[in-house]
């Protein structure tokens, strides 16, 4: 998988310019290969530098996807080449994960302290390493046909690129429960949980460009609040738009909060595995919980228990870590191989049970793997 970024510069009649970003690997659901990070990591910090460039626009390309994850593939085969010895493989696996996540979150990292207004337009599905770009930015837009997760469970990983500041931020256990059934929200649900900021029908794209190269940007200086009042006049059609999706997630918004108090993995899973399921978007909570690595339950249980007081640079550090460790592990290989390579669909776990996890594994996996002062993330500000 290599993928492309599209980017455009539309210009204002003031001048200014808005610069468009559009992830394009469609085959893929515009999922990122490393190519495509460091093609928009540099253009974002080329645009920062420019005075002319007002504000930025962060799309995918087709109608199917804004983002829907980072190239698991290329690191399942840096995880596993055959003609290697052990050694080796483990070195190739670890040289690899480390550039790859590396940039990823520097990207990440920098889209959530741009100098600047950054809209995210997240039509379609918005999962995995696409949450990591949708929630730095400063404007967050969805659409009716938006459906948004953290399924990292499914693959023996675990919610990362800033999943330990932004599970965080949500509702006391609501960003635990996402983050141990990989559950897929809709927009009315992200908006009532303040994950987005707007909803606006998906048709509308060409109209936000064409009301953005109207804006009066040579006299406000107050870009932000521009953008606002943009997004808020192109939002007030998506109110009553019969295409929306009713809420899955609110209706048992309580119930969730309640299953997921107490400082017991098993227990919290047992509340989840008990709550009474009116539709089938729970039941599909439940059961990709069940069928979810066990190491990745504990992973993000710390995450959400123990690393609540971490600012976002520190988030960063701890989880290029963890994503490194769980390379080299074997869960995280043998995820990919069952969901995405062989799609067998059976994934033979280290462990079976999360009660079985042995929680030394999860002490090591939250080591760090370099000293603070040659983390290649230490220049990430605080």
């Amino acid at each position: 998988m290599v993928g492309t970024v599209n980017f455009q510069l539309l210009v204002s009649k003031s001048g200014h310019l808005i610069g468009v970003a559009e992830l394009d690997n469609q085959a893929s659901l515009n999922a990122l290969s490393f190519e495509m990070i460091d093609l928009l990591y540099h253009q974002l910090l080329q645009w920062q530098r420019d005075d002319m460039v007002s504000c930025v626009v962060l799309c995918g390309a087709g109608e199917k996807a804004f983002c829907a994850g980072g190239d698991v593939r290329a690191m399942y085969h840096a995880m596993s080449e055959d003609e290697m010895s052990e050694d080796e493989s483990h070195t190739q696996a670890t040289e690899f994960l480390t550039r790859y996540f590396t940039l990823e979150y520097q990207c990440d990292y920098l889209i959530h302290t741009y100098s600047k207004p950054i809209i995210a337009w997240g039509d379609g599905i918005v999962m995995g390493g696409g949450i990591g770009l949708y929630v730095g930015a400063s404007h967050r837009v969805l659409t009716e046909r938006s459906k948004l997760a953290m399924p990292e469970i499914t693959i023996g990983l675990y919610p990362d690129v800033g999943g330990t500041w932004f599970l965080n931020q949500l509702p006391q256990g609501i960003g635990l429960f996402l983050g141990l059934t990989g559950a897929v929200i809709n927009a009315p649900d992200a908006l009532a949980l303040d994950i987005a900021e707007h909803i606006i029908p998906a048709d509308h794209k060409e109209k936000l460009l064409n009301d953005l190269i109207q804006l009066p940007w040579q006299a406000s200086d107050n870009p932000y609040l521009l953008v606002d009042q943009a997004l808020v006049n192109l939002s007030v059609a998506a109110q009553t738009d019969p295409l929306l999706p009713d809420k899955q997630l609110i209706p048992y918004f309580e119930q969730i909060q309640t299953a997921c108090m107490g400082d017991d993995l098993y227990q919290i899973s047992s509340n989840i595995h008990g709550l009474i399921a009116n539709d089938k978007w729970m039941e599909r909570a439940k059961s990709t919980m069940a069928a979810g690595s066990p190491i990745s339950a504990h992973i993000c249980f710390r995450q959400v228990t123990q690393y609540a007081h971490l600012d976002l640079a520190d988030c960063f550090r701890l989880e290029l870590s963890l994503s490194v460790r769980c390379g080299t592990l074997g869960e995280f290989q043998e995820g990919v191989r069952a969901r995405l390579i062989d799609k067998t669909g059976d994934p033979k776990w280290l462990f079976p049970t999360v009660d079985q996890v042995d929680n030394r594994v999860i002490d090591v996996l939250f080591t760090s793997l370099w000293p603070d002062n040659t983390h290649p993330l230490a220049n990430l500000q605080q």
